[in-house]
């Protein structure tokens, strides 16, 4: 048996409940429950622990054997291997172009750059990155606040199509490169979503706690800087909170967040980040995020109705709100609709969300709630990756 075989039948007894009882009371059904018990499943989906745990009155970690994070989709390895020699590799001269390379150019380079991954354009980037990443890394000490910047992005690329190894180099070199504490706290923003992605739920939350605390500002003379930066650490503690079954914890965290988000009054994007902004509708996303990982679709489309997605730039972040709401719409028996919404995302990022397990999650839905399946829906289970 498993430790999340053991872990559930050992909990589920002392709370004097049968394995129907849990399943009448999680959602989850009596097959999933009596093969995790029997060891015929060694664990299962984040999703279905955190549903099991709710009910139980545990963390979701005492169920989970581990990290459990999925790995790269078919191709990603090949796609992004000039980018990991980079990340990886020291540069030798043979890489390097023939002219040294400026700090302002490396800067204007850099700054053609970020509309690519606002707009998840990973083919463009996987060319773009490694000779940007070599000369930010060749102009030394000079180079230093930019290769940061550098370093984050390609950290959170590498977690976004779930390549961990390489995500952790880029992550651990951009913090041995940061210089102050808003710096630092843009790359553990990244490192704390790694640790998420992984099922990682404790380790993220000490890590998001312990930071959000260190970078608490004072609220009479905050700057702008020092809010986002404390307003995202509060993001990801809230974030592994509710996913780890304390929702106390995370509801604590949110109304902080929301309290730094008013103080700024808008959506503001600090210097030390390379891609992240932080303010009200950042918030608004987190809530409605939230609201779907404790399984109330009626809340995340009411949350929905008031921030249209039209209202928002293009971004991952506008893309995973518009996965909940897919999901959402699916919860209720929307199918259409929810495939309309996956449609959608596919048009406008459609490098991004073969990446996404969530994507998979609900497509799968609909499979199983449909009788038959339209040619589009076959067409999308193959792009994303799902076996039907």
């Amino acid at each position: 048996m498993s430790e999340t075989g053991k872990s559930l039948k050992d909990i589920r007894k002392r709370r004097g409940l049968s394995q129907a009882e849990l399943s009448r009371a999680s959602g989850v059904s009596l097959s999933t429950i009596r093969k995790l018990e029997q060891g015929e499943r060694e664990s299962a989906r984040l999703e279905t622990l955190r549903k099991l745990a709710a009910t139980l009155r545990v963390p979701t970690m005492r169920l989970s054997s581990g990290p459990n994070g999925e790995g790269p989709v078919v191709g990603t390895v090949e796609r992004w291997e000039a980018v990991r020699h980079a990340l990886e590799r020291p540069p030798i001269d043979s890489e390097l172009s023939d002219e040294a390379p400026t700090v302002e150019g490396v800067r204007q380079a850099f700054e053609k750059a970020e509309p690519l991954f606002q707009k998840s354009q990973y083919a463009r980037l996987a060319v773009v990155l490694p000779p940007l990443l070599r000369d930010a890394e060749a102009l030394g000490d000079e180079g230093r606040p930019i290769r940061v910047r550098l370093l984050q992005l390609a950290g959170l690329l590498m977690v976004q199509t779930r390549q961990f190894d390489t995500a952790e180099v880029a992550l651990s070199r951009a913090l041995d490169d940061a210089t102050d504490r808003l710096e630092g706290a843009a790359t553990i923003h990244t490192q704390c979503w790694l640790l998420l992605r992984q099922g990682q739920l404790e380790a993220a939350l000490d890590l998001a706690v312990r930071w959000a605390d260190e970078t608490e500002p004072r609220m009479s003379r905050a700057t702008p800087s020092e809010l986002s930066a404390w307003g995202l650490m509060l993001l990801n503690v809230t974030a592994a909170a509710v996913r780890n079954s304390q929702p106390g914890q995370a509801a604590d965290a949110l109304r902080l967040a929301k309290s730094a988000a008013v103080a700024l009054g808008r959506e503001y994007k600090s210097e030390t980040d390379a891609i992240r902004a932080f303010g009200p509708m950042t918030v608004h996303l987190k809530r409605t995020e939230n609201a779907g990982v404790v399984d109330r679709p009626d809340v995340v489309l009411n949350l929905a109705e008031r921030v249209p997605v039209s209202a928002m730039p293009p971004s991952s972040n506008r893309n995973r709100y518009e996965l909940d709401i897919a999901d959402a719409l699916v919860r209720t028996g929307r199918y259409a609709d929810g495939f309309g919404t996956l449609a959608d995302i596919q048009r406008a990022a459609p490098e991004w969300l073969p990446n996404q397990t969530y994507a998979r999650t609900v497509l799968q839905r609909i499979v199983e709630g449909r009788r038959t399946l339209t040619p589009e829906m076959r067409q999308m289970a193959t792009a994303i990756h799902l076996e039907i």
